[in-house]
């Protein structure tokens, strides 16, 4: 499909409807990727952020095994602190 639209003051363009209707992923407030392919070319494809929850859970453990001068726990320090304020 090809559609013409017009690029606003501030480089805003609104994507037209006939486009949105069949693009399902599209929708207020998608994060999308914008991509200058060729000199005359740009394109935009649907963000797509990868998240290791394993190495986010591993790191977790680890700043949980931190022990201070106090040999203590620097999550139970965290925990302590709160709980006393």
């Amino acid at each position: 499909m090809k559609t013409v639209g017009i690029i606003r003051d501030r480089g805003q363009l609104t994507i037209p409807d006939s486009i949105r209707r069949i693009i399902t992923w599209m929708s207020p407030m998608s994060a999308v990727t914008i991509s200058v392919k060729k000199p005359d070319e740009i394109v935009i494809t649907p963000h797509k952020q990868i998240i290791d929850y394993d190495a986010i859970w591993e790191k977790i453990n680890k700043s949980r095994e931190i022990v201070g001068k106090g040999r203590i726990s620097a999550s139970r320090f965290l925990q302590e602190d709160r709980n006393a304020h």
